[in-house]
């Protein structure tokens, strides 16, 4: 069951890309954000008030990095999402996302000396080669003279909001159980969200959100975010942090199978090219672990996971 479980959390994650796609049509990067989170931090209290009969409270040195994992795991990364996810196709959203295993091992290795196996380079290579055949659209020349795209930027300042949201994590949860933490980080995240969100006009506009906009909040909020992060934790706590990540490279998978499905994107050679590379670097250095120091207490998604991977 655990293993349906986690294959089903990748699924939902790919479908993040899909539905934030939609949903960006609709509704601006914060309002979006905002709501999206609105529903996944409800949610998220509902269940750990139900588990334990309260919602623990941090002690006061853990507040400033819980503030940053809001920062930056929700509200910077999800206003990138929307904006980058406004202008590219779900399906190349989600490969360039992939490639954040690889840029967490990076920052691993400079700030907490983890060693860079021959397997683990081997993979960065492969990770690093097919994105960049994605976000190029296989014409590496055009890339060089005209530059990465705006959609693409924003696609790639996620990584960045993700690496952070990453690495600070890593000492957070050493103190604080994982859904506790994802949830004060929804919170935080969602009040950072609140006066942008405002001040973009959602209240006026809330009554005119398309029904699939609201349906896409929907997914991301409730089944994107509370339900596969619960269900995440869970394989991390039957079968260990490396096996459950394992299950992250059915995310870009899903995303570009669902992105043609549903959203009806085309599949052109340089993208399944690229996707292939991607798929098989971030599982190299995913399956491989760092020979010196802990592996991450959460490993990463897809972006999204995602409190992304997604």
């Amino acid at each position: 069951m655990i293993y349906l479980k986690l294959f089903l959390t990748a699924v939902l994650w790919g479908g993040t890309f899909v539905a934030g796609r939609i949903a960006a049509q609709d509704m601006g990067p914060a309002s979006g954000s905002f709501l999206r989170f609105a529903v996944a931090s409800l949610l998220l209290i509902a269940m750990i008030w139900q588990a334990q009969g309260r919602l623990p409270i941090p002690a006061r040195r853990q507040f400033i990095p819980l503030f940053l994992l809001g920062l930056s795991g929700v509200a910077a990364y999800n206003i990138f999402f929307f904006l980058g996810l406004k202008l590219i196709p779900a399906s190349r959203a989600s490969l360039i996302v992939a490639s954040n295993p690889v840029f967490i091992a990076l920052g691993a290795a400079l700030l907490f000396k983890e060693r860079l196996t021959a397997a683990r380079g081997a993979g960065i290579a492969l990770c690093l080669t097919g994105a960049v055949i994605v976000i190029s659209r296989g014409d590496l020349p055009g890339l060089l003279g005209a530059g990465i795209g705006t959609g693409e930027t924003f696609i790639l300042g996620c990584i960045v909001s993700w690496v952070s949201y990453s690495l600070i994590g890593r000492g957070v949860l050493k103190e604080i159980p994982p859904l506790v933490a994802v949830a004060y980080a929804c919170i935080i995240g969602t009040a950072l969200l609140a006066l942008p969100a405002l001040c973009e006009g959602m209240l006026p506009a809330l009554p005119v959100y398309s029904l699939s906009s609201w349906s896409a909040v929907l997914f991301l909020g409730l089944l994107g975010s509370a339900v596969a992060f619960t269900w995440y934790y869970e394989g991390i706590k039957a079968l260990g942090p490396t096996r459950a990540a394992v299950f992250i490279n059915f995310v870009p998978v899903s995303g570009v199978f669902l992105g043609w499905l549903i959203l009806d994107e085309a599949l052109n050679l340089s993208l399944l090219l690229g996707a292939a590379l991607v798929i098989t670097g971030a599982w190299l250095t995913n399956r491989t672990p760092a020979r010196e120091g802990k592996p991450p207490a959460r490993p990463t998604r897809g972006p999204h996971s995602n409190l992304t991977t997604s």
